[in-house]
């Protein structure tokens, strides 16, 4: 029990992550809330490096969450992830896939400049 109160204060934004409420066909969203969960708790504590990642992924689900762009942008760049099966750490490369997906946004949006159309 200590252990899940530790990584949800690291993971700020688990709550949140848990409640949102997606549409019924949104196949993406429910599959990325159910690897956030999975990984999410199976962190080990010991390993700096997985709770680094595990703060990446409650950051990067909030921005999915939060910011109806990057949503598409990642609904599309999810369906264009090739991860082995073969491998022992399937989630981790999945959430590993994930924030790289963030990190491409962050670097074409930055490189893009949007204007709003003002009535």
């Amino acid at each position: 029990m200590k252990k899940n109160k530790v990584i949800l204060k690291h993971c700020p934004n688990f709550y949140k992550i848990i409640n949102f409420e997606f549409f019924e066909d949104d196949f993406i969203s429910q599959k990325l809330i159910e690897v956030y969960k999975d990984f999410i708790f199976e962190v080990d504590l010991e390993d700096k490096a997985e709770i680094k990642m595990a703060e990446q992924l409650d950051f990067v689900i909030n921005k999915y969450i939060e910011d109806y762009y990057f949503r598409k942008e990642m609904q599309t760049g999810m369906q264009n992830i090739r991860v082995k099966r073969s491998s022992d750490k399937l989630i981790k490369n999945i959430v590993e896939s994930v924030i790289e997906c963030f990190d491409n946004y962050e670097i074409s949006y930055t490189r893009t400049i949007y204007f709003a159309r003002w009535i």
